[in-house]
């Protein structure tokens, strides 16, 4: 099946696409554009592999859902584009950042110049019916994604994970802890947050093992 995806990963991916699975995935998404409306836009799919290629990927961070609201979700976990209000999450991350390293929060909540950094921002479900949070799950997103996470986890080695929240946690299971560095706390919801998110220093932890293993640090 052709997947419009970069070639990085479509090399690393090609077997996933031609599973029964992922065919029916596809024409369950395809009918769900052409009935309703859905986020991202089709051509942003898979916009988290198109920003991060596989050879330059340092880090990963694991979101489920995209954003169900009007012109929030841009194929990036946790982002929205440039003009859209910030999410209460997404502003937790700033503000653990900022409390981390001392970065201002920046107006924009546009992600894409960390995916260039090498970060892949993957939701385990990559598609959302507006406004039904939740609608596009258990119809094949999660065992492509759980394939994504261990195609990087075998073939990769010295790659950050930061999962957070019980549901990130429980999809990284895959991960071989030995070849990578796990990092794990609460996720940054405002339901969370207060019980290990804030605090949790990852985005200098994260850096620290980068310097550590040779490679460049993330400008967060």
């Amino acid at each position: 099946m052709e997947v419009k995806i970069a070639e990085s990963w479509k090399k690393i991916l090609k077997d996933e696409f031609e599973k029964p699975y992922f065919h029916q995935l596809v024409n369950f998404v395809k009918s769900e554009y052409n009935k309703y409306k859905v986020y991202p836009p089709g051509k942003l799919i898979f916009n988290a592999f198109d920003h991060c290629s596989f050879d330059d990927l340092k880090v990963v961070i694991l979101g489920q859902d995209p954003y169900h609201g009007e012109g929030q979700a841009n194929g990036l976990c946790f982002s929205v584009n440039t003009g859209i209000r910030k999410p209460p999450s997404l502003v937790n991350i700033f503000k653990e950042i900022q409390s981390d390293i001392g970065n201002s929060i920046p107006e924009s909540g546009n992600l894409e110049r960390w995916a260039k950094q090498g970060i892949l921002l993957l939701n385990a479900t990559l598609t959302v019916r507006a406004n039904h949070a939740g609608s596009h799950q258990n119809k094949g997103w999660e065992t492509f994604t759980d394939a994504v996470i261990k195609q990087i986890s075998d073939k990769k080695s010295g790659i950050v994970f930061l999962l957070w929240g019980a549901y990130a946690q429980k999809k990284g299971a895959v991960i071989d802890k030995n070849k990578h560095y796990v990092l794990q706390s609460a996720h940054p919801s405002p339901f969370a947050a207060h019980r290990g998110f804030f605090g949790n220093k990852h985005f200098s932890k994260t850096n620290e093992f980068l310097v550590k293993n040779g490679k460049t640090p993330i400008k967060w």
